[in-house]
């Protein structure tokens, strides 16, 4: 049954794509206000109230980023999308950062149209959508850089654009991408997470997009690849910086397109999936070496959410560890002791949460009594420098800088973990929770090399 509510503004300058529009919202039980240039589509946005605006990016006096931006700075709360031209990815990942709910190609698929009228309009009538769903202690927290997270994600949830979730090993980048799509509209639909560095090369194309019986040797049935599992839903895939590029090349055409061909046949098929993407590399890196299509990169970076190292959000620990222990005991297990919890407060995690979950699990098989001991937690020597000591009598020099003390404990904890490596670098790396290329560059900027 049709809403009174349920109103659409179609802007574009061809009168044969909004009738071919405005036919189609009609059939779906959708009145539509259809316009052909920006002003009028300004006039109205004054007038009238909205649950969905189209349109496209070519308009007679200014194109549809004016639009996107207006609804944007004018605080509307309704959700945009964007109309491209064939091809035109620069467009649409423009549109996206810019604030876009979704875009869809010309020509326009009554399909795509339909999928994302449908997608939209539940975004709008539900923007409290998921606020008790998904919730993770391992990515919510009391540290302010948690809590930019958790506000970025929510964000997002509202989003269809291309997500890019970059962190360290261990972090919880699948536990984020999980959160977004739990408060998301796709919520009810698969998520489908895919370690692309575990497919072998050869199988890949299968294995993304489907084949058909008798593709190749072995195909005794048609079969769905991962785009397909994830129809309607999110697809995740991690570790995308370990695709060969021939599979970024098609992978691209996949994510503009939103079309996959399976293997052995001779169309397209459109696939409605949210790509969310995140990998452990410096991508950029990656780009510059030549080992990552730059066109890619854009396509599948139009957001960037970081997760912070668990040394950046020291104080969710506490949290992260009764949460952790309350999963592995049940909340009847062993606790841990002052000493326990004195080497957790220095420790480095250079395996950030991941880390503190095998130290526990560890540490609950261990210990003996009814508390965990430092002894149990089996951590090493690998700990943060002590800034309250930094000075050689224990005090900070009151004629140092601040810039100073800190390149001082930073040059300790480097010399630290060198020696513990016995000099090797990639390792000293992996101690202090940073990247090869991040270690080479303080290593010059303070005259280390």
């Amino acid at each position: 049954m049709k809403r009174t509510e349920d109103r659409i503004l179609v802007i574009d300058d061809e009168a044969d794509i909004r009738e071919l529009i405005e036919l189609t919202l009609a059939r779906m039980g959708l009145d539509a206000d259809c316009v052909g240039s920006v002003g009028e589509a300004l006039a109205m946005l004054k007038e009238k109230r909205y649950q969905l605006c189209l349109t496209d990016m070519r308009l007679p006096d200014g194109d549809g980023l004016d639009i996107v931006r207006h609804i944007s700075e004018s605080a509307l709360d309704m959700p945009v999308a964007v109309i491209t031209a064939y091809g035109s990815a620069e467009n649409a990942v423009a549109a996206l950062k810019v604030g876009a709910f979704d875009y869809i190609s010309k020509p326009v698929s009554l399909e795509q149209l339909r999928t994302l009228v449908k997608s939209a309009l539940h975004c709008a009538d539900n923007e409290n959508v998921g606020k008790a769903e998904g919730d993770s202690p391992m990515i919510n927290g009391v540290s302010p850089a948690m809590a930019q997270v958790s506000a970025l994600i929510a964000k997002l949830a509202k989003s269809q654009a291309p997500i890019y979730i970059s962190g360290e090993s261990g972090s919880g980048k699948e536990l984020a991408a999980r959160q977004i799509h739990a408060q998301s509209t796709r919520a009810k639909q698969p998520f489908v997470p895919v370690n692309c560095g575990a497919i072998p090369e050869n199988l890949m194309e299968s294995e993304f997009f489907g084949y058909r019986k008798g593709a190749f040797t072995g195909a005794d049935s048609d079969r769905e690849g991962f785009f397909q599992a994830a129809r309607g839903g999110t697809l995740f895939l991690d570790e995308v910086a370990d695709l060969p590029l021939l599979m970024q090349v098609k992978l691209l055409r996949a994510i503009q397109e939103k079309k996959v061909r399976k293997v052995g046949n001779t169309t397209e098929e459109p696939v409605d999936v949210r790509i969310m993407c995140a990998t452990h590399k410096d991508l950029r890196d990656c780009v510059e070496k030549g080992v990552f299509r730059q066109d890619l990169y854009y396509r599948i970076n139009v957001i960037e959410l970081r997760i912070p190292s668990l040394r950046e959000r020291r104080e969710d620990i506490p949290a992260l560890v009764e949460s952790i222990m309350r999963r592995l005991t049940g909340g009847a297990g062993p606790r841990l002791d002052a000493s326990a919890w004195g080497d957790l407060s220095t420790y480095s995690f250079p395996g950030n949460v991941r880390e503190l979950e095998n130290i526990l699990e560890r540490a609950t098989a261990l210990c003996s009594g009814a508390s965990i001991t430092a002894a149990d937690l089996q951590l090493g020597d690998t700990r943060l420098p002590d800034l309250t000591a930094a000075g050689e009598d224990g005090l900070v020099s009151n004629t140092e800088t601040l810039e100073d003390l800190l390149d001082r404990v930073e040059k300790s904890a480097i010399l630290s973990a060198l020696e513990q490596t016995k000099g090797n670098r990639t390792a000293a790396a992996r101690v202090l929770g940073v990247s090869f290329r991040s270690l080479r560059y303080r290593l010059d900027r303070l005259n280390m090399e």
